[in-house]
């Protein structure tokens, strides 16, 4: 049974919050958030989750949205983390075989490149070891014509071979949703859009929270034995409101992508390759789109709006058309972008690139608990080794016994009965025979069940519901009246950002469909025209920032 989740609720919700004493309150809406919510929530917490903005708004819809081993940490000899995201991959899969998608990797091996091939090889078998890799993933090296014949577009003048390994892509901020949307299937709470002002204290201790309802306006109080920032590159903000930052604190660096339609960049698979000044770039196919990323430069501006700037445009572009010189990209190619935050753990003396990407702790005199630093592929462990130091003091403060970790065997949401990718591709053809009579194409199959997994049929059932004449159009009023009961919609570009990934992968969709959708939020909502005509305008904007590169608007 689904769990209803709605901001039309959204008075509801709140008096629970108020009215709720929690053992434990999560703040930040991102994939460690959400992995914590579940965690915590699975092992009989009594737990809520608040984000200030949507969830997944800041760093975890802006990654480069693979579950990823970490190949690249084999060369600062950080052997624990790429064993311990490795394993993670697999175990991501399983949960998500819909969402989580394998994705073959080809490594150039190009004339004073990073990579060597005696070095490389010994790499990927390490990486295979310690990731645990099996059959038909494992690493393979190519000589050059086998990888010109998988890859055409390699510069066959320096190509001197190449790796081919095993990865997998995402949508992060599906995955922070349906990590989420699982939770509150173990009773745990979640509400978007509700900023932490203060911190409530009995004895010198934090004993929850003062926030505000950025919907309302409206301000009340959340009363919790334990606090958990997880605010990724906020949790230095929050430790300052707490009076406890101090010691090691963030370091914050950007990354940013580019997209491209398919045909400017039309590789076969994924491809991990050198730029000359020593960094590895990604371009990977997805879909109608080919994106590419990404950088890694400081960053102590705006944290809640990171943009793509003209030098990061023409950095990515510059080493595209390095590696593949038949390409020649410009800048009006470009057709959309996001740029994200790193929360980092700061060392001194140690460049972005050179940053750890593991995992620290803090907890504060008073109690609140902050995790920041980790990657996306590690959100299960790191939400883990956070609830189990809740357990601890559930039971050593307040004689509460919980159960141990298990979140490596729940399905999110989405992931009714698939066990292996095979079946999801089954599932798109049969999901495509159902569309096909109303002029559906393939591809409108697979972004369904990509996105949504075996809710398909629940959004295919209310598009059956709607009156139109239009079957595209009805099917994204369908996706949106799904996103408004079941995922805490609340505003368009919620639809359009986190929940679709429209804005990234089907900008002209976006463009398409996007009075449609505004209609329809009208009606839901029932806001007048003049709130409407301020949606209109934003979205208007945001569609211009992420994807207008004219030197012009620059």
């Amino acid at each position: 049974m689904k769990n209803k989740f709605s901001n039309l609720d959204r008075h509801h919700m709140v008096n629970t919050l108020k009215e709720t004493p929690f053992d434990l309150v999560v703040i930040g809406g991102g994939i460690t958030g959400a992995g914590i919510l579940l965690d915590a929530a699975s092992r009989g917490m009594k737990v809520a989750l608040i984000e200030k903005n949507d969830f997944a708004s800041g760093t975890s819809s802006k990654s480069t949205k693979l579950i990823h081993g970490g190949l690249r940490y084999l060369k600062q000899f950080d052997f624990w983390l790429v064993k311990e995201v490795g394993s993670e991959r697999a175990i991501v899969h399983k949960l998500a075989p819909h969402l989580v998608i394998p994705e073959k990797m080809l490594l150039p091996l190009i004339e004073n490149g990073s990579y060597g091939k005696w070095l490389t090889s010994i790499g990927l078998k390490v990486y295979d070891i310690l990731a645990q890799v099996e059959g038909d993933d494992q690493r393979k090296m190519l000589e050059k014509k086998e990888a010109i014949k998988l890859e055409p577009l390699l510069p066959k003048k320096i190509l001197k071979g190449a790796g081919f390994y095993a990865e997998y892509r995402t949508d992060d901020a599906r995955l922070t949703t349906e990590n989420i949307k699982t939770a509150l299937q173990f009773g745990g709470m979640a509400i978007n859009y509700t900023r932490v002002t203060n911190f409530l204290y009995d004895n010198k201790a934090v004993s929850g929270l003062e926030v505000k309802d950025e919907v309302t306006g409206i301000s009340y109080e959340i009363q919790s034995k334990y606090v958990v920032s997880a605010a990724g590159p906020w949790v230095d903000k929050l430790r300052e409101v707490n009076h406890s930052k101090k010691g090691k604190r963030l370091h914050l660096t950007k990354g940013v992508h580019l997209v491209f339609p398919y045909e400017k960049i039309p590789v076969q698979q994924s491809v991990y390759f050198d730029v000359p000044d020593g960094r590895m770039i990604f371009a990977i196919p997805r879909g109608k789109i080919t994106y590419v990323g990404t950088t890694d430069t400081n960053y102590d501006d705006d944290k809640d709006h990171v943009q793509v700037d003209l030098a990061d445009a023409i950095y990515l572009i510059s080493a595209v058309n390095n590696m593949f010189p038949d390409i020649q990209l410009e800048m009006k190619d470009i057709i959309s972008s996001w740029a994200g935050l790193r929360p980092l753990i700061h060392e001194e003396g140690k460049s972005a690139s050179e940053l750890s990407r593991k995992d620290e702790i803090f907890t504060s005199d008073t109690g609140l608990i902050s995790i920041a630093g980790g990657k996306l592929t590690g959100y299960r462990k790191m939400a883990e080794r956070v609830v189990n130091r809740i357990a601890k003091k559930l039971e050593e403060d307040h004689a509460k016994n919980t159960k141990k970790c298990f979140t490596d065997t729940i399905p999110l949401c989405g992931n009714e009965g698939f066990q292996k990718y095979k079946e999801v591709k089954q599932y798109i053809s049969q999901v495509y025979d159902i569309l096909k009579p109303d002029g559906f194409e393939m591809y409108d199959a697979w972004f369904l069940v990509s996105t949504y997994g075996k809710q398909t049929e629940d959004i295919i059932a209310i598009y059956r519901t709607l009156p139109g004449d239009h079957p595209q159009e009805r099917m994204i009023r369908a996706e949106y009246h799904f996103g408004v009961i079941y995922e805490m919609i609340r505003y368009p570009m919620d639809f359009f950002i986190r929940r679709t990934g429209r804005l990234y992968f089907d900008i002209e969709g976006m463009r398409t469909f996007l009075e449609p959708v505004l209609q329809e939020h009208k009606i839901i909502f029932q806001e007048n025209e003049e709130t409407i005509q301020q949606y209109r305008d934003q979205l208007k904007s945001d569609l211009e920032i992420h994807s207008d590169f004219s030197f012009d608007r620059i």
